[in-house]
C-alpha cells in the first residue's frame, strides 16, 4: 500500500472535500484527485461519491477511514516517543484545546498537573469555539479538548468524554451595586443589572430556565463570551454576574467583589474530551485524576 495515497485520502475525509484538503497539503485538487482514485484502484472499491457538489465517504471510504485513523494516530505516537530533547531527555508535547466558554481560572487549574508528571512537559494551549476544537482534535493537531459539556452526538467524531466534575454556582456584584440590592437573594435581583455568559455557555440555558421558575426578571444589560471580560465590567459595579462556587474565594480576593447568593440549582460540568477511550495520555490521566481528586471534590 502507498501510505501517501493513503494519507491524502484521510485529510481528504477529515477535511470534508477535496478543495479543503488541499489547501491544508498545499497541493491542487487535480493531484490530490489522482492520488486518491491510485487508492481506489488498488484496492479495488470506491472510497467516495459525488452528493450534489460535495463528496460523501462510501461504506467502504468510512471502513477505510476508521483504519487510516489508527494508523496515522500510531503514527504521532510514535513521532512523540521518538522526539528527544537536548541532553537526551525525552519531551512530551502536549496539545491541549479549551473551549473558549471555559472559565480561564477553570483551565488553569484543571491544566496545571499536566506539567507536574514525571519527565519534562511542552504544554501547546489554545482556545476556541468547541466544534472547531473537536474537529482539530479528530485530525489528531490536539491531544485535548477542555470543555463545559460532553462532545455532542450531531457530530461525527470519535472521541470519547471523560467527565472530570462540577460546580455549583456564585452570584457576586460590587461593593457599592450591593448595598442597593433589596430583600432576600434570589428575588434581590430583580430590575438589577445583570452580566450574563454568552450563548454558547452551557449554563446560560439553565439561568434562564432559574430566572422563570422563580419569576427573576434582571435587566440583562451584557452578554459575555469571554468570562474574564464580564468579571473586570463586573468589578466596576456595572451588574450582578455569576461565576463557578469552586472559584468563589479566588474571584471575592481577584476583583474586590462579594458573594450575594449561591443556588445548587445550576450546575457546570466540566469534560476531558479525547480520542482515546481509556485514557493512557500521562498528562490526560493527571488531568482527571487532579480534578476528580482535588478540584472539583468537594
Amino acid at each position: 500500500m502507498n501510505f501517501k495515497h493513503l494519507y491524502y485520502f484521510w485529510v481528504t475525509a477529515k477535511a470534508g472535500g477535496i478543495m479543503r484538503a488541499g489547501e491544508q497539503l498545499h497541493t491542487t485538487p487535480q493531484t490530490l484527485s489522482g492520488q486518491i482514485k491510485l487508492l481506489e484502484d488498488w484496492f479495488g472499491c470506491k472510497l467516495f461519491r459525488k452528493s450534489g457538489r460535495q463528496l460523501e465517504l462510501t461504506d467502504d471510504g468510512r471502513l477505510a477511514l476508521g483504519y487510516a485513523d489508527q494508523i496515522f494516530a500510531l503514527g504521532i505516537e510514535l513521532e512523540t516517543a521518538l522526539r528527544q530533547a537536548r541532553g537526551g531527555h525525552r519531551v512530551l508535547d502536549f496539545s491541549v484545546g479549551v473551549a473558549d466558554s471555559v472559565a480561564k481560572s477553570v483551565a488553569y487549574r484543571l491544566l496545571e498537573p499536566a506539567l507536574s508528571v514525571a519527565g519534562p512537559v511542552r504544554l501547546i494551549c489554545s482556545e476556541g469555539k468547541f466544534p472547531d476544537l473537536l474537529a482539530q482534535l479528530a485530525l489528531h493537531r490536539l491531544d485535548l479538548v477542555i470543555a463545559d459539556e460532553p462532545m455532542p452526538s450531531r457530530i461525527s467524531v470519535k472521541a470519547f468524554s471523560h467527565a472530570l466534575g462540577s460546580t455549583t454556582m456564585s452570584f457576586f456584584c460590587a461593593p457599592a451595586l450591593k448595598s442597593r440590592l433589596y430583600g432576600k437573594f434570589p428575588l434581590c435581583l430583580n430590575d438589577m443589572p445583570m452580566l450574563i455568559q454568552g450563548a454558547s455557555a452551557s449554563v446560560r440555558q439553565q439561568l434562564e430556565g432559574w430566572l422563570t421558575r422563580h419569576q427573576i426578571h434582571p435587566r440583562v444589560i451584557g452578554e459575555f463570551d469571554d468570562g474574564a471580560l464580564m468579571t473586570a465590567f463586573g468589578r466596576e459595579g456595572r451588574g450582578v454576574f455569576m461565576a463557578p462556587t469552586v472559584l468563589e474565594a479566588e474571584t471575592v480576593a481577584q476583583f474586590g467583589v462579594e458573594v450575594i447568593g449561591r443556588s445548587d440549582e445550576l450546575v457546570e460540568e466540566f469534560f476531558a474530551v479525547s480520542v482515546e477511550r481509556r485514557i493512557t495520555h500521562p498528562c490526560v490521566a493527571a488531568i482527571t485524576d487532579a480534578a476528580r481528586g482535588r478540584l472539583f471534590s468537594a
